[in-house]
C-alpha cells in the first residue's frame, strides 16, 4: 500500500499556487479559467481538483501563504536589534523585491475582497492579524526607547500598511513608478514621524537624513 508524501504533496501545492499566481496576474481572477490553472501547472484537472476543488480555495491558498510570509517577516524584525533597519528590510522585502505576479496578485485579492464575502473575510482575517503584529511591533520599539512613547500604535500600524497597500497598487498599475526609487523618501517621512525628540538627530545622521 503507498503512502501519501506529505513533503512532495507540499510541494505540489506549492507549484499550483504558482501557476495559479502566474494565471491570475496575467487575466485576473474572473477570466482565468481552471483549465488556464491546469495548463501553467502542466497539471491534468482531476490532479488538481485533488488538491484545490475551485478558484476559490487556490485564491484561500494564495492568501494563506501570503500571511504565513508575512508572519515570518515580522519574526524577523522582532528579533532584530534596530528598529527602524528591520522596518526598512521588512518594506524592501514587499515592496520591492516581490515579482511584478506577486504584487498583481495581492491587487486582485484587494480588488476581489470587495465583491465576495468569503474573499472578504478571509482578507479581513489575515489584515487584522498583520495590523495586530505590526502595533505589537510599534509597542515594544516604543518600549526600547526606539520610537515615541506617545504615539497611539494600533493607528500608526494602520498607517503604515495603508502607504504600503499604495505603493503596492501603484507598482501594479503604473509600470513607469518606482518603489525601489520611491523606498527611501518614505522611510524619510516615517522615521521623521516616529523617531523620538531626543534622538532625531542622532537617528538622522545615522541615516544620513539632513534636517
Amino acid at each position: 500500500m503507498r503512502h501519501p508524501n506529505p513533503q512532495r504533496q507540499s510541494d505540489r501545492r506549492a507549484e499550483i499556487l504558482d501557476a495559479a499566481e502566474r494565471c491570475f496576474a496575467r487575466s485576473g481572477f474572473h477570466r482565468a479559467s481552471m483549465q488556464d490553472i491546469c495548463a501553467e501547472a502542466e497539471m491534468s484537472p482531476g490532479n488538481l481538483y485533488r488538491y484545490f476543488p475551485s478558484k476559490e480555495a487556490l485564491i484561500a491558498g494564495i492568501c494563506e501563504r501570503n500571511r504565513a510570509d508575512a508572519v515570518d517577516s515580522f519574526n524577523q524584525v522582532n528579533d532584530a536589534p534596530d528598529f527602524f533597519e528591520a522596518l526598512a528590510g521588512l518594506a524592501q522585502y514587499h515592496l520591492v523585491d516581490r515579482t511584478d505576479d506577486e504584487v498583481s496578485i495581492c491587487a486582485e485579492i484587494m480588488a476581489e475582497s470587495r465583491r465576495h464575502p468569503e474573499i472578504s473575510k478571509l482578507y479581513q482575517t489575515i489584515e487584522n492579524e498583520v495590523r495586530e503584529r505590526m502595533a505589537a511591533m510599534l509597542a515594544r520599539a516604543a518600549e526600547r526607547g526606539e520610537i515615541r512613547s506617545d504615539l497611539d500604535v494600533d493607528s500608526i500600524a494602520s498607517l503604515l500598511l495603508a502607504i504600503g497597500d499604495g505603493m503596492s497598487w501603484r507598482r501594479s498599475v503604473d509600470p513607469k513608478f518606482s518603489a525601489e526609487n520611491s523606498l527611501p523618501l518614505v522611510l524619510r517621512m516615517v522615521h521623521g514621524l516616529l523617531a523620538p525628540t531626543n534622538a532625531a538627530g542622532g537617528n538622522e545622521a545615522r541615516n544620513g537624513i539632513k534636517s
